[in-house]
């Protein structure tokens, strides 16, 4: 992920997507740190559950999502699904009135069959605002390609991610080449909408080793193993867009509102500072702080 803020809000109000579902707070004084700190955030940003999304395209997204903001990804995914997504009576009259030539292999009902037959410049070009286009291309292909052969369709495999076993989901997931560990949680939650899946990207894994519920040196995996193991399975949806917009909105990589003014932060009380340093205007990566 890119350092770069996009302004897209993805938590606060109904347009951020997802269902509403509020949750209940732990008014333990002993409970987790990070149960507090995604109990605080419910109070700020609009409380959701997900789920319900297709599962390929929400694996493509999340393909063209990688190294990028959502000001560049959004784009390009758009571009894909009407070139190579299914048509809709609207979207042959769309084409009727303009020079835009949609792909002769989609239209046919299934986004995995029509992107694995897709020719790979032409999708390039089409996903190029995400950047690494060739890349993303490729890797776009290649998972079509197995999903159309392992599951049949697009609605094979979303039936795969939203019925079988989590974990069995999920290995299969890290089985495909170019998708990690953020990419197969991602599909868990937002097209299978499983509880108890944080995604850790670029904002949870600084946020959660500054803040001080998992240590400095752990990498993503070992953050997201310290979150799922002391938040309840309910909140650990809400509480990976929520600690994202924190992270847009106060806790940013470089300029973190407690740098000027401690209580510019609504988490100043239960925030550590790991690497940042009031004194002297300095961040550094909580790792670094730590040697």
């Amino acid at each position: 992920m890119s350092d770069d803020e996009p302004a897209r809000n993805i938590s606060g109000g109904e347009s951020g997507g997802g269902a509403a579902s509020a949750f209940a707070a732990n008014d333990e004084s002993d409970a987790p740190l990070v149960e507090r700190v995604v109990d605080r955030l419910g109070d700020r940003y609009w409380q959701k559950t997900y789920g319900g999304q297709d599962a390929f395209e929400c694996l493509v997204r999340t393909v063209l999502s990688q190294n990028t903001s959502d000001k560049a990804s959004q784009p390009a995914h758009d571009a894909l699904m009407a070139r190579y997504g299914p048509a809709s009576r609207e979207d042959f009259e769309l084409e009727r009135a303009s020079d835009e030539r949609r792909d002769p292999r989609a239209g046919e009902g299934d986004l995995a069959v029509a992107l694995a037959d897709a020719h790979r410049p032409d999708l390039a070009e089409t996903i190029s605002s995400a950047g690494l286009y060739n890349r993303k291309s490729e890797t776009i292909i290649r998972l079509a390609e197995r999903v159309r052969d392992e599951y049949g369709s697009a609605d094979g495999f979303d039936a795969f991610v939203t019925d079988e076993d989590p974990d069995t989901v999920r290995d299969s997931l890290l089985d495909m080449k170019g998708v990690g560990p953020k990419t197969a949680d991602c599909v868990l939650l937002f097209a299978g909408g499983r509880d108890g899946v944080f995604p850790v990207d670029t904002h949870v894994h600084r946020i959660a080793r500054r803040m001080g519920f998992a240590p400095p040196d752990a990498d993503h995996e070992a953050v997201r193993e310290a979150i799922e193991s002391e938040l309840p399975d309910e909140k650990c949806g809400f509480g990976h867009t929520a600690t994202i917009q924190f992270g847009r909105d106060f806790c940013k990589s470089r300029t973190p509102a407690c740098l000027d003014d401690p209580e510019a932060c609504p988490m100043a009380d239960l925030c550590a500072q790991v690497g940042v340093y009031p004194d002297t205007g300095e961040v550094v990566d909580p790792d670094d702080a730590a040697d």
